[in-house]
């Protein structure tokens, strides 16, 4: 490379950068902070050994992370990466937490709304019973008392206290 287009790792080292520069794809000229953080963190010599340990095609991924970890590092320098990783898992924490409440309520719904469809059901049928027979079931005859005299005059009583059930009349 010529001396007007060298990598942003040559320009900071200012040295020449010759064709075969490890470091030219992965730090372009037009970006030099980033190669500054990861020369900050890690070093030149260190990024340029880890960079030619590596195949071809695993050395951009390498230098996206050494550069994503520095620059995380510069940035915060007690926790770096891993402060970030802490807030994400947090994160998580919380949008699980507000998940279960959320179906905690639903469920609570639900039940609600089935538990007001059994009390009509209820409240139909003792209409319905009602206007069968106001005085006596038809299963007792007429020489058979009336075991419970009280539990009809209650159901009876019941059903005319809640014929108007929430405004609606049955």
């Amino acid at each position: 490379m010529s001396n007007s287009t060298r990598c942003a790792a040559c320009k900071s080292l200012r040295r020449r950068c010759s064709k075969d520069c490890v470091l030219a794809p992965y730090f372009p000229p037009t970006n030099p902070q980033r190669f500054a953080c990861v020369h900050k963190i890690f070093g030149a010599s260190n990024t340029t050994k880890m960079l030619e340990q590596l195949p071809l095609h695993l050395r951009a991924v390498a230098a996206d992370c050494m550069s994503f970890e520095a620059s995380s590092r510069v940035e915060d320098p007690v926790y770096g990466s891993v402060g970030i990783i802490s807030q994400l898992q947090e994160q998580i924490i919380k949008a699980q937490s507000e998940l279960v409440k959320t179906k905690g309520e639903i469920a609570f719904h639900n039940a609600q709304q089935q538990l007001q469809q059994q009390q009509m059901q209820q409240l139909q049928m003792i209409h319905t019973i009602a206007q069968e027979g106001e005085d006596q079931p038809s299963w007792l005859s007429s020489s058979q008392q009336d075991p419970f005299p009280n539990v009809n005059q209650q159901l009876l009583e019941d059903y005319n206290y809640s014929n108007t059930f929430c405004g609606f009349e049955f």
